[in-house]
Formats: structure tokens, sequence, C-alpha cells
């Protein structure tokens, strides 16, 4: 008899290598100044292994790197990062500076380089520095302790001002599952994917294939409802790696405990697509966009993530101005199915449109819903049964000065 329906219990010391089996590191090399900027992710055996990744045309070296791992290998053992340069518009040399980066690996690590996944983050179209990767890779030590954790997980930030960390244990088949994730991003964001790194581990068995397939389902509800500034990135990779020592039978959709599991990476997917919407370049606040009664799931997240990804809302949020209007314009012009006098919307608990109609509202109680660090947007349709979420952020005067002086 399965287990589903077990409740999750979060890990709190949200540790990327609390599931059995893994180890991290992170150090800083000189790719920057100061800060740490090389980091390394392993597993002690090959893992299953699921990744996605931008929809930019235009996509950094690194990428091809992992992706021959991922639908080729269909199995990593290792994930090298760097952050400080992304390795993109590189031409020729970025490709041989990539699979230069996942052989140092392998042979730091002693396996076959065809198990090493590249990720890298920062500024676009400067080669990398080579030898900063090359003497970094000798030198880095990984581990188990959660200071390895919290060292991997500084050394993939860029103008991220806070760790994104999370961890989950459940059950499958009377065993306790772990699952963690880490990512980086703060700016260019707007996933389908992001300028955003994402790793997750897990010592759940389960198989490429069915680990891939709800990857992919799952993103399309966290990572790829998440917008910071409309920009896509060029590197944007989540990558999970299951290497099966919980000791479960193998997952499955046909698995009795297989809801566990998916609610589980779904709820770390969720934490981390949250996290990196909260701590968008300059941001104040963490806006959520719920959206009901749209005639698909898919137009439902469509709408949500228009509204949340409207400068105006982002900066009527930012200001404290409960001005409605530029929310249902959003609706309006996200190219979904709507009918105008059946939307009604709230900020907070306040209604402030029914069936298209104005409603009376208190501007005191409104500006002190605006001036938290989380406002939720609520829009009904009364079109279908579609159901979604989104997240972005407050469009602020940092946003402008971080980005016009990122390079320098």
């Amino acid at each position: 008899m399965g287990t589903t329906g077990y409740e999750l219990k979060r890990i709190s010391s949200n540790n990327i290598v609390s599931p059995k089996g893994f180890k991290a590191a992170g150090i800083h090399c000189g790719i920057k100044h100061k800060k740490k900027d090389l980091a390394l992710l392993v597993s002690e055996v090959p893992a299953s292994v699921a990744g996605v990744f931008t929809t930019n045309a235009v996509q950094a070296a690194p990428l091809k790197v992992t992706k021959e791992v991922v639908y080729n290998t269909k199995k990593m053992q290792a994930i090298f990062v760097n952050s400080g340069n992304a390795n993109a518009c590189t031409g020729k040399q970025g490709i041989a500076d990539a699979y230069e980066m996942q052989q140092l690996a392998a042979t730091k690590l002693g396996i076959d380089p065809s198990l090493v996944g590249i990720a890298s983050t920062g500024v676009i179209g400067e080669l990398m520095k080579m030898d900063p990767v090359r003497k970094g890779i000798e030198i880095i030590e990984i581990g188990q302790s959660l200071e390895n954790a919290i060292d991997f997980s500084q050394a993939i930030m860029t103008t991220d001002t806070v760790m994104k960390n999370t961890a989950y244990s459940t059950v499958i088949d009377g065993k306790e599952v772990q699952i963690a994730g880490t990512a980086k991003g703060s700016g260019m964001i707007e996933p389908n994917m992001a300028t955003m790194l994402g790793f997750i581990t897990t010592d759940a068995k389960i198989e490429s294939e069915e680990l891939q397939k709800a990857l992919s389902e799952i993103t399309n509800k966290t990572f790829n409802a998440i917008t910071v500034d409309g920009d896509t990135s060029t590197n944007d990779t989540v990558l999970v790696m299951a290497n099966g020592l919980a000791g479960n039978e193998p997952l499955s959709p046909l698995h009795p405990d297989w809801e566990n599991f998916y609610n589980a990476l779904k709820a770390v997917c969720e934490d981390l697509a949250k996290s990196i919407a909260r701590d968008g370049e300059g941001a104040t606040k963490l806006i959520e966009v719920e959206v009901e009664g749209a005639i698909s799931d898919e137009e439902a997240i469509k709408i949500a993530k228009t509204v949340v990804g409207s400068p105006l809302v982002k900066t009527a949020v930012f200001g404290c101005d409960a001005n409605w209007g530029r929310i249902i314009a959003a609706v309006g012009y996200s190219g979904a199915t709507v009918d105008p006098e059946k939307i009604t919307i709230k900020i907070g608990n306040a209604l402030m449109v029914e069936h298209g109609e104005p409603v009376p509202f208190s501007e005191e109680e409104l500006i002190q819903i605006l001036k938290a660090n989380e406002v939720k947007i609520y829009v009904s349709l009364e079109q279908g049964i579609g159901h979604g979420f989104a997240w972005g952020c407050d469009l602020t005067y940092d946003y402008v000065q971080i980005n016009a002086s990122y390079r320098s």
C-alpha cells in the first residue's frame, strides 16, 4: 500500500547536499574580483537527469555541452558552474572553453566527461578566463557539510542579494526521500526560461524519462510563471539529478507514491521560482497574481504573467498606488479569452472590480496592503475552470541603477 497524500516536510537547513550521496563546494578562483565564482556539485553515483533550458535563440556555449549530457547520455554525476562570465556569444572559443571545463571536472573527479554538466552566468560576450578556472578546479574540495552547501549557493550568484535554497522530505515505499534545490536569478528574468540557474538534487529512484516529463510539466507552472523585467537570457538552465540512493522502487505516474514525489519536486521548484521573483534587482516587494475562471490553466498563467509583468502594474505596486485600471488593462491585452463584464479584481482582500464594475474602496486600506512585502492580486474571469499563478516584483529606481552599471 502506498503513502499517497503524505504531508511534505520542509527541511530546515535547506541544504542542497541533504539528499543521500551528494557533495558540493564553492570557491573564489578569480573570474570575479572578490566573491566566490566557481562551484561543483557531485553525486556519488551517476544519477538520472532532467533539464530545461532557455528558449532564447541565442544560447550560451555551456548549454550545448549540458544538453548533450541530458539528452544523449541521460545520466549526470557532476555539475561544474561558474559565475561572473556567461560564456555566451563567444564563438568557437567559447565552445572549446565549455568542453574544457567539462573535461577539467571529469579529470578532477575521475569520471567520464559525458557525465558532467556545465553552467555559466554573468556578463555576455566576454571570453572565459580559463586560467583561474584551471587553477580553481585543482583546489576545490567537495564535502557534505552545510558550509559546503552554502559555499556552492554563494558561488553561483551574480546580482542576487540573497541565496535561494529550499528542501523537502517525503515518504516513498516507506522510505524517506529528500529533494533539495538552490538557484540564482535576480535580473533578466522572463522565463521560458530566465537568467537563472537552478540545481535540484534528490535521492529518489526514477528514470530520466519520467523525471524529464515531471520537470517539464512543473516548470510551466513555476519557473515559467515568474517575470522580473521581460528579458529572456542566453544561459538559463534548471537541472535535476536523482541518484536513487533512498532505495525506493522506481518512480513513475503508476507508482502509488508518485503524488508524493511530484508534489515535493513542485514545492522545491515553486519555492525557488518565488525566491527569484522576490529578489528581482532593486525589488522591494514580491507580487503574486492568481487567476481563476480562465478557459484553461495555460490561459490563466498567461494572464497572470501579463499582469505581473506589466511595468505600469509593477510601478504602481512600488508607489503604493491602487490603480486597478492598469491591472484590468493588462488582463485585456494578454491575448487570452476574457469577457470584460465578468472580470472581478481584488488586491489583497480588498475588492476593486466586480463583474467589470468599479467597487468603492478605502484608499487608506489599500495603501497599507500595498506597503506589505508581499502583494497579492486576484483576478476572476468566469470563462471556465482554468487556474494559475505568476510571480514577479515591483519596478524600482534601483533596478535602473543596477542595470545601467552592470558591466562596471
